[in-house]
């Protein structure tokens, strides 16, 4: 696992490289927005609050598929992934959260080389 410093400036490069498609430095939420948008396919459109919520959903489950909390279990005819949770993600307050998401969100963008 990187370091906090390491983790620190990865999210600084991904924030970077996103706020030109998004717009100034997108947060935690921004940024699984973007990635549940890339990863279902969806065309440009104005987002109902679910959707939005389901989009995030998506982001997490595929971005936590590495570490083995979900795996893909299909993905239907509109194209959207489905997830089979293999494990509960611990319980954490808002900021343990972010801090757990963000290594995993990092290894997404560089994967998918969103970050320059």
């Amino acid at each position: 696992m990187p370091s906090l410093e390491a983790i620190k400036q990865s999210w600084l490069k991904l924030q970077s490289s996103l706020s030109v498609r998004l717009g100034n430095d997108p947060d935690l939420d921004a940024v699984l927005l973007f990635i549940g948008i890339r990863e279902s396919g969806l065309p440009p459109k104005k987002l109902s609050d679910d959707e939005i919520i389901q989009l995030r959903q998506i982001a997490v489950a595929t971005i936590l598929v590495p570490a083995r909390y979900y795996e893909l279990y299909w993905v239907d005819d509109f194209g959207w992934p489905h997830f089979k949770q293999l494990e509960r993600e611990p319980t954490m307050d808002e900021a343990e959260r972010e801090a757990f998401l963000k290594p995993f969100i990092i290894l997404y963008a560089e994967k998918h080389r969103l970050i320059t």
